[in-house]
């Protein structure tokens, strides 16, 4: 594995690898978020029976 130098350099390597990886998780977030319907869809809660705790 390279190092990073401890310069402004490796400062704005450093900065473009978050800033990349930033999008790849809100990405992933996002994803996750749109499948939340279709999980809703394929398993269908009840509401009466939540309501009732059981």
């Amino acid at each position: 594995m390279a190092n990073i130098p401890d310069t402004v350099t490796g400062a704005v390597i450093i900065s473009l690898i978050d800033f990349a990886l930033s999008f790849v998780i809100i990405s992933g977030i996002g994803v996750a978020l749109a499948l939340l319907p279709l999980v809703n869809k394929r398993w269908k809660l009840d509401e009466t029976k939540l309501r009732s705790g059981h």
